[in-house]
């Protein structure tokens, strides 16, 4: 197997893009990309794109093809990935695993997502989900996600502000990122007062519907250093799979693939989680970021909320979570996320971050996860 590095990134803007179409939207994600790695299409021997529902959400499927013509980049072989919200980091690694095994030499990794041109985008979510015993019988993503939260606070007295505190932080983040969809701080307060979705998780604890796509372009390590100067590697890619239903799991406040997938990335990389420097985290609501740092092994089972409220996910704590504002703030556009999240970490390793940078980065984790953890992939990045 070959060494793999990251050789150039993009991400669109994050947001609700009524202007902008689903082809026009990952074109531009590609095109930068391909700049940003200097070289040419032509030079592409494959493209691996994350995307959830394109059916659903624009009535359009077979967007393998659609995008390679779109793109102008016929007869590249052009292959759709799909795992729910972990489309995108699942992209990643199947492009890490053709490169590494010398099937081809370089590859586009990208996901998009277009979610603004239903009128409800909830069905199309809720798809994730095991239809027969969860949304068939009216149980959305907020409802599940508040059940974890509601046992996680019975089981280890996580309160109410510590969860609001993880949606402050990554607006704090976020606010620093010109890419995000919601570029601007909040406070403790803002979220306990927003609606309640499904109590305890209100509005502000939930990532929006958004629009917007991410590309990355690898290749053989050996030949990173011909197209740029500040290369990335990829140390670790890993995946692991759970139950799909919430009722079938031992323990609703332990994500296993997560937990998984994260041993495998470790092991993989030869490192533990006291060498990450920074982590892009999954979380599509308030919750799922603390059992994020929980389940990655940053803190002890139980510990993740009093770690965010002691400081230790900002840009200067002990493990700087979301420096790009996370799912929350920067935005979550499915089938993108996963690459966006990879997208973020090559920016910090690189030294791009702008006002958001992470000081003396060396090494950085992405956390891409599927409804409520059916799917975990986790990647590892150094400098």
């Amino acid at each position: 197997m070959r060494d793999v590095a990251i050789i150039g990134v993009s991400q669109t803007k994050f947001g609700e893009l009524w202007d902008v179409s689903f082809r026009d939207m990952i074109t531009e994600a590609g095109m930068k990309a391909i700049g940003d790695a200097n070289i040419e299409g032509d030079e592409l021997d494959a493209m691996y794109v994350g995307n959830m529902s394109a059916g659903l959400f624009v009535e359009q499927e077979h967007i393998a093809s659609l995008i390679a013509d779109h793109a102008g980049l016929t007869p590249i072989p052009c292959a759709r990935i799909e795992a729910a919200c972990a489309s995108g980091g699942l992209a990643l690694r199947n492009g890490v695993m053709a490169v590494a095994s010398g099937y081809h030499d370089i590859v586009i990794s990208a996901g998009v997502e277009k979610m603004t041109d239903v009128v409800d985008p909830t069905p199309a979510i809720a798809t994730a989900s095991d239809q027969e015993w969860e949304a068939q019988q009216g149980v959305t993503f907020p409802a599940l996600y508040a059940m974890m939260a509601r046992r996680h606070m019975y089981e280890y007295g996580t309160t109410r502000e510590q969860l609001a505190m993880m949606s402050v932080v990554n607006h704090k983040h976020g606010a620093k990122n010109p890419l995000a969809q919601y570029p601007r701080e909040i406070t403790v307060d803002q979220v306990l007062s927003s609606g309640i979705v499904a109590d305890p998780l209100r509005l502000l604890d939930c990532s929006p519907v958004s629009d917007g796509a991410a590309a990355v372009i690898l290749c053989p390590a050996e030949d990173a250093k011909k197209y740029t100067d500040t290369p990335i590697y990829v140390k670790a890619s890993a995946q692991a799979s759970g139950t799909i239903a919430l009722h079938d799991r031992h323990d609703i406040t332990t994500i296993d693939s997560t937990v998984q997938a994260a041993k495998k990335a470790y092991e993989m990389a030869g490192m533990t989680p006291k060498d990450i420097g920074g982590v892009e985290v999954h979380d599509c609501f308030s919750i799922n970021g603390i059992l994020a740092i929980e389940d990655l092994g940053f803190v002890k089972k139980g510990q993740g909320g009093p770690a965010i409220e002691d400081g230790m996910t900002e840009l200067d704590g002990r493990i700087p979570v979301n420096p790009s504002g996370g799912l929350k703030a920067r935005g979550h556009p499915l089938g993108a996320t996963g690459i966006a999240q990879a997208a973020e970490i090559v920016w910090q390793l690189r030294g791009d971050a702008g006002k958001r940078q992470i000081e003396g980065i060396e090494v950085g984790m992405t956390h891409n996860i599927g409804g409520t953890g059916g799917t975990a992939a986790v990647h590892i990045l150094s400098r």
